[in-house]
């Protein structure tokens, strides 16, 4: 397994949709290992796969960062079917290194998917696991949590990191 190199905000690879992932095999078994462990050593409880620079419909998220067995959530080609309620929370991502936003996003999600034996797999997630799922979803479809914030907040978060990019912090934080 390896640690891999998490691309920052406004890296283009973030700002692209993604491609579905042709079939799961041995190299995107390996690829879904070496996220977990990237993510698990951030330490994040998710990542997407351009987030690590390969442009696949791929994620992972563990709310316990690898902590607990069991709580591993690996989504290939994810599909929102269902999204509802509404809920107001924080929200941070790797490759907004210390910059958290206030975001609201549905309370329950579905989605479908496939899992590392190429099966289709729905899953149902409520609160936080919601939370992260479609934050990630949203990585995979070239977005990220800026778009879900007022275009003020968005300027102020964007001058925040033109002030680090130009001060070297933006790049230091990629390599923590």
């Amino acid at each position: 397994m390896a640690i891999l190199p998490i691309r920052l905000y406004p890296d283009p690879i973030l700002l692209r949709p993604t491609d579905p992932v042709p079939q799961v095999d041995d190299e995107i078994r390996k690829l879904v290992q070496d996220m977990v462990e990237t993510m698990t050593r951030a330490p994040g409880i998710g990542l997407a796969a351009n987030q690590v620079g390969v442009p696949l419909r791929l994620c992972v998220v563990d709310l316990n960062s690898g902590q607990e067995p069991g709580g591993l959530v690996v989504l290939i080609n994810p599909e929102i079917t269902e999204a509802s309620g509404t809920q107001l929370g924080e929200e941070g991502c790797l490759s907004f290194p210390d910059i958290t936003i206030e975001v609201t996003r549905a309370r329950l999600a579905t989605v479908e998917s496939i899992d590392l034996e190429g099966k289709s797999v729905t899953l149902s997630a409520e609160g936080l696991l919601a939370r992260a799922i479609l934050h990630e979803c949203e990585h995979l479809d070239g977005k990220t949590f800026l778009q879900n914030v007022s275009s003020l907040k968005r300027e102020l978060v964007k001058r925040q990191i033109r002030k680090r990019i130009r001060s070297g912090d933006w790049v230091d934080a990629a390599a923590k």
